[in-house]
């Protein structure tokens, strides 16, 4: 009679071992995650604030050479842009998204996120010299309206595909659930579905967002940039990462400085946004 107590408590014991291993390689994985972004913020918040003040706020650049001045034009331009290119992206991503979760085997779904994930891959420098062919050379001019074109381009593909995800986390038996109690299927989709995958279209959104705040390349064929407030949207205008672009290779100490207070003030807005949505999600969850 062959004897496998040995053998059992052999095999337990090894996978106690793997078990132990994989939490110990996972742990390790998150916290070096953790504290590689800590160092960046670290670093940055170290160069970058002893720029911060008042007038970094609410003045706009001193004239070349001169110390002093702020960013309060790029911060406002940034804001114009992102809006701008959020109100392309929004509807054509979402109802993208929602194509390609509810149509999810048909031929032109997988045509569709071939071409959405081959997009999503496209240097931003391309889409900026895209941009430029199709709106700045049309319009005779760099404007708000182009870089906002420019970062509707590189939200959608990212906000499309990340709603995709979200929207097929719904079990399908909500969806069979409200068409058998006669609910068209577009309602169904409104009503049912979204309201359902919402945490995770304003994540994929705030993703989408995150991504097109820091690009430059784009903003340089399209938005120019310049150092006033802009008058119009159909003009050059400031934006924070042309505008960090251009003091960090500049000749001047005063505008190395202003370019990380820049850089830190763009990672501050950006966790702020993502906060904000993820503590409006964690309450309206609650209230549910």
């Amino acid at each position: 009679m062959i004897d496998t107590s040995f053998k059992s408590t052999r095999n337990y014991s090894r996978r106690k071992l793997q078990s132990r291993l994989f939490v110990v390689l996972s742990a390790s994985s998150a916290l070096a995650t953790v504290v590689v972004l800590f160092v960046i913020l670290g670093y940055v918040l170290y160069r970058g604030a002893s720029a911060l003040d008042i007038d970094f706020f609410t003045k706009l650049p001193r004239p070349v050479g001169e110390a002093g001045g702020g960013m309060a034009h790029a911060m406002i331009g940034s804001l114009i842009v992102l809006a701008i290119g959020s109100a392309i992206a929004l509807p054509v991503g979402l109802f993208t998204g929602i194509y390609l979760a509810e149509y999810r085997s048909s031929f032109v779904a997988d045509l569709v996120r071939f071409v959405i994930e081959t997009m999503a891959g496209i240097p931003s420098i391309v889409v900026g010299i895209f941009a430029f062919a199709m709106v700045v050379r049309p319009m005779g001019t760099f404007s708000a309206w182009a870089g906002g074109f420019a970062l509707a381009v590189i939200m959608i593909p990212i906000f499309a595909r990340a709603a995709e995800v979200a929207l097929r986390t719904v079990p399908f038996s909500l969806r069979e659930a409200s068409l058998a109690l006669g609910v068209p299927f577009w309602r169904t989709t409104l009503r049912v579905v979204m309201p359902t995958a919402k945490g995770g279209l304003v994540t994929a959104f705030m993703l989408a967002l995150a991504r097109a705040g820091g690009e430059t390349a784009p903003l340089l064929f399209t938005a120019l940039g310049n150092r006033f407030f802009q008058d119009g949207l159909s003009h050059p205008i400031a934006t924070l990462p042309v505008q960090i672009y251009t003091y960090a290779i500049g000749p001047y100490d005063d505008w190395h400085r202003q370019a990380w207070a820049g850089a830190l003030v763009l990672v501050v807005i950006t966790v702020v946004i993502i906060g904000v949505v993820r503590a409006v999600l964690g309450r309206s969850n609650i209230a549910q």
